[in-house]
């Protein structure tokens, strides 16, 4: 698992995804959390906008990265 530092207390899902590089596009993190592909913390998260603090984990086909500040 890669930790992965923010700038600021919080992030938007879809961004984390990009930035921890575990999608490509945001096109492609709208879609992956819509069909229920990305999990945060263990469970299935369908919210793009949800904010993730340091701490929480994304995991997408088998690869994780933990927010961290």
């Amino acid at each position: 698992m890669d930790d992965v530092p923010i700038r600021d207390a919080s992030i938007r899902l879809g961004q984390f995804l990009k930035l921890a590089g575990l999608i490509d596009s945001g096109a492609d993190a709208k879609t992956e959390i819509g069909d229920g592909m990305v999990k945060v913390n263990g469970e299935v998260e369908l919210r793009r906008g949800r904010q993730l603090v340091a701490g929480d984990v994304v995991e997408h086909e088998g690869r994780q990265a933990r927010v961290s500040s």
